[in-house]
């Protein structure tokens, strides 16, 4: 149970948010219905959301794999939830989805990936403990751009799992059947 309650779509901008939530995912999620109780907040976060879709200079399982770190992190249960689904759909293996908070030991991970997820999670952390070190091996292997993209997805998820945390938006049935990682608080 939300700590707010979820709003009806009133007007026209709500009615559209709502509608194309439903067809891209089949339900509205949560977090859209508590954050429609300020319009133009929900409208520059869903800017934001798009936009950061839509950036793809970094591959989609790198972006992807750090999201689900970043939410396992602060422990968000609708993150993982939607999380998992997104990632069953990109094609990220259920493995790799399984063995996130393990990353360093496992064998399901590249160089790369462990790096960006040694980011995600140094990102993470309060206070952040971001090092020269680490960023200096992701620029071998990542541009300005991209090493700025994968920052600002990171610290969205951030963003999108401590809103949800603190307004009590837990899982939403969204991974059925797809692999999900446990949270990393657990």
């Amino acid at each position: 149970m939300t700590r707010i309650p979820l709003r009806a779509p009133r007007g026209p901008f709500l009615r559209g948010t709502y509608a194309e939530a439903k067809r891209r995912y089949g339900k509205v999620p949560d977090p859209v219905a508590v954050t429609a109780h300020a319009p133009l907040l929900l409208a520059g976060y869903s800017a934001f959301e798009l936009a950061t879709e839509r950036s793809r200079r970094v591959d989609a399982n790198l972006k992807g794999l750090a999201e689900t770190k970043a939410a396992a992190l602060v422990g968000c249960e609708w993150c993982l939830d939607f999380g998992a689904m997104i990632a069953a759909h990109s094609g990220v293996p259920a493995e790799k989805v399984r063995a996130i908070n393990d990353h360093r030991e496992s064998e399901h991970f590249t160089d790369l990936e462990r790096l960006v997820l040694d980011y995600a999670e140094a990102m993470s952390r309060t206070p952040v403990e971001v090092s020269d070190e680490l960023v200096g091996a992701l620029r071998e292997h990542l541009d300005e751009a991209q090493l700025v993209e994968l920052t600002s997805v990171i610290a969205l998820e951030n963003y999108r799992a401590r809103f949800n945390w603190a307004l009590g938006i837990g899982a939403q049935g969204f991974a059925e059947g797809a692999a999900c990682p446990a949270p990393a608080l657990a």
